[in-house]
């Protein structure tokens, strides 16, 4: 098995990622929505520069695929158009910001989501790693805890925090101060050597053994769980795709409904109030030839997660998702299988119930109650030794 390389960056609009199957570009809303036009204008692009295939990533953003390098210019003309490119991929790769889905015009997220990016595009910023991220998750209760976040804007039982990832104690805030502390918080960060190489993770970075400053040891993280469902919300309607990845011509039909908020869960939040679970008397029509739009909470895909895979991504050593769309019936309520095309395990870094990866074409290794990094339990599987593992009373 080779060893998949580690970039170390996330593609952006700007700076591109090559896959198997073209240019990965990667747009990153503000406060993770898009207006209609917006949202009708990427499924258009898509269309014209694209695949017509567009993923919805775990940090809420949107990225189209099949992209040529002819192609790219136009379609960064067409992005800048519709509002949606940064003045530079410096800028760009700085704005890492994952919001609540759920902010409202009473919370403090939008005012903290805004002056933090202005932090970040100041002269004075951090050159923070390539994969550095801000979570602003000001709703009553936190619901990012369980999404890749470096630095975290949250609410305890007294109040806003500021804390960093790892860390069970934070720095009390407010709606002015809150950004300066998440940006003052990161430049500790780089001070105590938390990118020696220009790589590095906060949690890690505490895990090492560092001595967090004083200021952030103040107040009591609230610990939080939180589970994405399709359904109704006080905000509107969430809805599932399998693997998370929507067509143009889908996309189209849900901005028909209006704007559109992109959920770090690998749903789209509607912000229609009067759109039931299920889009009501327009599910038929979404439904037919639509069967990666999911919409009912015990759909059994919303169990398996699984990265793009082989032949689309180069680094992928087999292919994921079918076997991940066979394998969704047999995997248990409350239970979640990850399939990895490499051990990077890019589409679920951290631990799952069960992992599958791809170590040939057609062999994988099988790990409980880990990441795709870790030690397996069973090697060298074909897809019915897995499906024969999966059903034995130990899993």
């Amino acid at each position: 098995m080779s060893t998949p390389e580690i970039k170390g960056w996330c593609p952006g609009a700007l700076r591109p990622m090559m896959s198997g199957d073209g240019l990965v570009v990667r747009i990153r809303p503000r406060l993770a929505r898009l207006t209609a036009e917006q949202a009708m204008g990427i499924a258009d692009l898509s269309r014209r520069f694209g695949n017509g295939l567009i993923d919805l990533s775990s940090r809420a953003n949107v990225q189209l695929r099949g992209v040529t390098e002819a192609s790219h210019s136009a379609l960064i003309d067409g992005l800048r158009d519709l509002g949606l490119v940064d003045d530079d991929a410096a800028l760009e790769a700085r704005r890492n910001i994952t919001v609540t889905p759920f902010w409202t015009g009473v919370d403090e997220t939008c005012q903290i989501a805004a002056a933090l990016e202005t932090g970040l595009a100041g002269p004075d910023a951090p050159a923070l790693p390539g994969k550095f991220g801000f979570a602003v998750d000001c709703g009553p209760s936190p619901v990012l805890q369980d999404v890749s976040a470096d630095i975290r804007i949250e609410r305890n039982a007294d109040g806003l925090i500021c804390r960093a990832d790892g860390g069970e104690t934070g720095m009390p805030v407010t709606e002015r101060t809150a950004a300066e502390a998440a940006l003052e918080l990161a430049s500790w960060f780089l001070g105590t050597g938390g990118a020696p190489d220009g790589r590095g993770r906060m949690a890690k970075h505490l895990a090492s053994g560092v001595q967090m400053p004083q200021v952030m040891c103040k107040t009591k993280a609230c610990q939080s769980s939180f589970s994405a469902h399709p359904g109704a919300t006080k905000t509107g309607a969430l809805v599932g795709f399998e693997f998370g990845q929507i067509d143009a011509d889908l996309l189209s039909e849900l901005a028909a409904l209006g704007p559109i908020r992109v959920t770090p869960w690998r749903m789209l939040l509607l912000e229609q109030g009067d759109v039931t679970p299920d889009l009501g008397p327009t599910r038929t029509s979404f439904a037919n030839g639509r069967d990666n739009l999911i919409t009912q909470s015990d759909d059994p895909r919303l169990r398996v997660t699984a990265c793009t895979g082989a032949p689309a991504c180069t680094q992928a050593i087999g292919e994921t998702r079918p076997l991940a769309r066979r394998l969704a019936n047999a995997i248990a309520p409350n239970t979640h299988l990850h399939v990895s095309g490499c051990s990077k395990g890019c589409a679920h870094p951290t631990v799952c119930d069960i992992t599958l990866v791809a170590t040939a074409p057609d062999e994988y290794d099988l790990i409980r109650n880990g990441r795709a990094q870790d030690a397996p339990a069973m090697t060298g599987l074909t897809q019915d030794q897995i499906q024969e593992a999966l059903n034995a009373p130990h899993l």
